[in-house]
């Protein structure tokens, strides 16, 4: 993790999707990368409003941490690293269709998004 990796996916992916000045929170932890100089300049440039999780408080976000319990428990969930950027990206977008097409979330009485 670094800050200027961090700045530039953010920066990239805002670009990429159109994203304007309209309100967008970003939401992270306290990971230095998201709190430092660079990326709280990035953002700004880019208008999008930085939120963090209270420190100390495993819970605060409770939404992402279900989220990443259900990828990591995935019965799909890879053993190795990836070989590549492009296999991890081929990777997450079959979890994200399977989480949101197929899965069956118990938070909304087993049934998809």
């Amino acid at each position: 993790e670094s800050a200027e990796h961090a700045s530039e996916l953010i920066r990239k992916g805002c670009l990429a999707e159109g994203i304007r000045r309209e309100g967008l929170i970003l939401h992270s932890d306290n990971g230095s990368p998201m709190r430092g100089a660079t990326m709280l300049a990035t953002l700004q440039k880019l208008g999008v409003i930085p939120s963090f999780s209270r420190p100390s408080v495993s819970d605060d976000n409770p939404y992402s941490e279900s989220l990443f319990r259900t990828l990591k428990y995935c019965p799909a969930y890879p053993g190795k690293p990836f070989e590549s950027i492009e296999q991890a990206r081929q990777w997450i977008h079959q979890f994200v269709q399977w989480y949101n097409l197929e899965h069956r979330h118990s938070a909304i009485r087993y049934v998809t998004p």
